[in-house]
């Protein structure tokens, strides 16, 4: 069964975020937890955890299908040590919001190395990180993003997370989404049934389906292999529908949060209509 979304509004309360998902006909959806911009953030009240739970059983989405991303600012990979600690607490803490609320996943990128370091000693520091967190938290499996590779990002070849992923004791807590602007601008092509399959023989041959939690579905208004981060609207990218198409009739891609990013917030539930029309196995 397919599960599609998107990243909604937490505006108010994250307890929003379930009605705002169910508002647009959503299955599925991703929330921030926090202020994405900011380090420090007022903690979940017992309040806004027990609402968030209520407001999930009434708009009938499960935990599993909801995909929480952590803070723009949090780089596990970054080289100086006093900014790096400054991460891992924050990310600590996003996993343990988590779990309050009865999630869980957490997404994350990956980290940069910010030219300072080589990517594969900053691969290292992130998979250190991930096991401190792992140690720190329970239960929650910490999801890594593929990204563009824009600037000194990681994560933009699948090698960088299979060799991530290699170093986490407890591979039970690991897992990764596929964002499709992100992968189409690193170079991995989607845009025929073949050029996908190949991509996602790839991902299984090189990090492993076993590790697939999720997908974050976005068009690109980036050019294949420019690796810029720039997300389009579904059909109106280099990528287009075809390849969106492609995704949800996939058994691979079955019971796991399919997530929109996409640009324009007022067409979310139009795009979730086209996307559940690419399925016959929509739960509606």
């Amino acid at each position: 069964m397919k599960y599609i979304g998107a990243h909604v509004s937490a505006a108010g309360g994250v307890e929003n975020a379930p009605l705002n998902a169910v508002a647009i006909g959503a299955k599925a959806f991703a929330l921030f937890t926090k202020n994405q911009k900011r380090w420090v953030s007022p903690p979940l009240t017992e309040k806004s955890i027990l609402e968030f739970r209520e407001n999930m059983d009434k708009a009938g989405i499960s935990s599993d299908m909801v995909l929480p991303h952590d803070s723009y600012l949090i780089n596990l990979g970054n080289p100086d040590v006093e900014k790096r600690e400054k991460s891992l607490d924050a990310f600590i803490l996003e996993a343990k919001r988590a779990r309050q609320l009865g999630l869980k996943l957490l997404n994350f990128h990956p980290g940069s190395h910010l030219g300072k370091i080589d990517s594969n000693a900053c691969m290292e520091l992130i998979s250190d990180g991930i096991n401190k967190a792992i140690a720190e938290t329970e239960s929650v499996v910490f999801v890594l993003e593929t990204t563009a590779g824009q600037g000194n990002n990681v994560g933009h070849k699948f090698e960088h997370l299979a060799d991530i992923i290699e170093n986490i004791r407890d591979k039970f807590r690991i897992g990764v989404c596929i964002d499709t602007c992100h992968i189409f601008a690193a170079g991995y092509d989607i845009r025929t049934e073949e050029a996908y399959n190949n991509t996602m023989e790839q991902f299984d041959s090189i990090i492993g389906l076993k590790y697939l939690k999720g997908f974050h579905l976005n068009d690109a208004k980036s050019e294949f292999k420019s690796r810029v981060d720039r997300h389009d609207s579904i059909g109106k990218g280099n990528i287009g529908a075809g390849a969106f198409k492609f995704i949800i009739e996939d058994s691979r891609t079955d019971n796991m949060p399919l997530i929109l990013e996409t640009p324009n917030p007022e067409i979310w539930a139009e795009e979730i209509k086209l996307l559940y029309s690419f399925s016959d196995k929509r739960s509606r």
